[in-house]
């Protein structure tokens, strides 16, 4: 009979070899799992440990279940997921709070609103918290690393660069500062507030940015109706005036006029790849920009050498823009123009008048802004498209686009597309897709904040 050590003690030379391997084994697993459990213990207390050091501090307890979701790194508890608060007095919106499993565990933390569907925007998990305990708890700290962080990936990118010194710089959850974006347009940084955190570290963030190399003025830019979502009203709130009105850019050797009151933050800088790739289809064609804004991508269509463009779209102070783009990028009048007007109206008129384009762009402004819009969007989308295809030439080409994120999400534009094509009575065919540019960066975890889709469609 064998007598064998204590659990992770040696066996007696006599055991046999294979027996010995197998205890070792044993062993081994044993070590290991009680290092996981004290691995598990250790990262349990680091936050609870910091926050005891915080009177006040109150913890946000979710719902059975509700726990893995945030645990692989999802930023937004809704307040569904919420069982509990603890904390008298209970926080206020914008305060820094735990968030806690059913055991009341802290599992990260975040801020705080008692008002938003997002009861909670996660900013650090527990495991990061251990790993990094400089920022734990501190938005201060957390701001200023994130925002670094920020412009090291935009440099490694390459922005700004010689030819291009328009590009966002913070793209919300993408760059886990969810409800902050900063677009930056050669010395200015627009800064578009969409959470009531944001607003409560306006001085900060404003501060920080004003740090990044190449920045000489901040323009504040809130989001009034999404503001008041989040338990803010700012319809009274008056912006200090800005030095300037308009800012001249550059994107890939294109210069544009900027209007910093503009629509967004004033320029769409998510289109920049696919604007380039339009610049080389364009070499001799005729080109059709829809819903063209201030002409960036009939511009690059002229600098790739179209035969001739035309853009459409019913601003009138957008095409003052358009316009003088063509003077700024000293491109011929004669071969570039745009036109004021309804797209619809416009296209409709062109068919009916057998008007054809080697290659047209349809780009429209957002038109599901919610999921509940959807279907009623679906039908525009469809609508605009069997219009577009129809002043295709057959075997050219359109670059068809929905900036709508709850289109996108829904993974339902293709079919959109389709049914147009059946509509128009043409046959399509898919040669590129294509989303934001590499600087609007998107969380996997987090999937709402994928919103452009971008198709190139051969129309037969």
């Amino acid at each position: 009979m064998l007598r064998l050590r204590a659990c992770g003690g040696t066996a007696p030379a006599s055991v046999p070899a294979l027996v010995r391997a197998r205890l070792a084994r044993r062993a081994s697993s044993a070590a290991h799992a009680a290092a996981t459990v004290a691995a598990a213990s250790s990262a349990s207390s680091a936050l609870e440990e910091l926050a005891a050091e915080r009177k006040g501090l109150a913890k946000v307890v979710l719902k059975k279940g509700k726990t893995q979701i945030f645990r692989d790194g999802s930023p937004m508890v809704y307040s569904g997921a919420v069982d509990r608060i603890i904390g008298r007095p209970p926080p206020k919106s914008g305060d820094v709070v735990l968030v806690a499993d059913g055991t009341e565990k802290p599992i990260g933390w975040g801020l705080y609103n008692s008002v938003s569907m997002f009861c909670v925007r996660l900013m650090q998990l527990e495991e990061e918290a251990r790993r990094d305990p400089t920022c734990a708890l501190n938005m201060e700290t957390l701001l200023e690393a994130r925002i670094s962080s920020a412009v090291d990936l935009r440099r490694s990118l390459g922005l700004p660069s010689a030819n291009t010194n328009a590009y966002r710089l913070i793209n919300s959850e993408g760059d886990r500062l969810s409800g902050l974006i900063v677009d930056i347009f050669a010395d200015v940084a627009v800064i578009a507030s969409s959470a009531a955190w944001v607003e409560k570290y306006r001085e900060q963030i404003q501060f920080l940015v004003s740090k990044v190399n190449g920045i000489n003025h901040i323009k504040w830019r809130p989001s009034a109706d999404i503001l008041k979502e989040e338990g803010l009203d700012i319809s009274e709130q008056k912006e200090p005036a800005s030095s300037c009105s308009t800012v001249k850019v550059m994107e890939n050797g294109i210069v544009y006029l900027v209007s910093l009151d503009g629509q967004k933050t004033g320029f769409y800088a998510d289109q920049r790849e696919s604007r380039h790739f339009i610049s080389l289809l364009s070499k001799d064609q005729r080109v059709l920009d829809i819903c063209c804004y201030t002409g960036g991508f009939a511009l690059h269509a002229a600098s790739g050498g179209a035969d001739n463009v035309i853009g459409i779209d019913s601003s009138g102070s957008a095409l003052d823009l358009a316009n003088e783009n063509i003077i700024l990028n000293e491109l011929n009048p004669g071969r570039i123009s745009f036109v004021k007007g309804d797209a619809n109206a416009f296209m409709k008129g062109a068919i009916s008048k057998n008007e054809l384009w080697d290659l047209v762009i349809l780009d429209p402004p957002k038109l599901a802004p919610r999921k509940k819009v959807l279907q009623s969007a679906s039908g525009m989308y469809r609508n605009l498209n069997s219009l577009a295809m129809q002043v295709v030439k057959p075997g050219g080409l359109l670059m068809t686009c929905s900036c709508s994120g709850a289109m996108t999400q829904s993974g339902t534009f293709l079919k959109t597309i389709q049914g147009a094509a059946s509509m128009a009575g043409r046959k399509v065919t898919v040669l590129r897709q294509a989303g934001a540019a590499c600087d609007h960066p998107i969380d996997p975890a987090y999937p709402e904040g994928q919103y452009l889709s971008n198709y190139l469609l051969r129309v037969a």
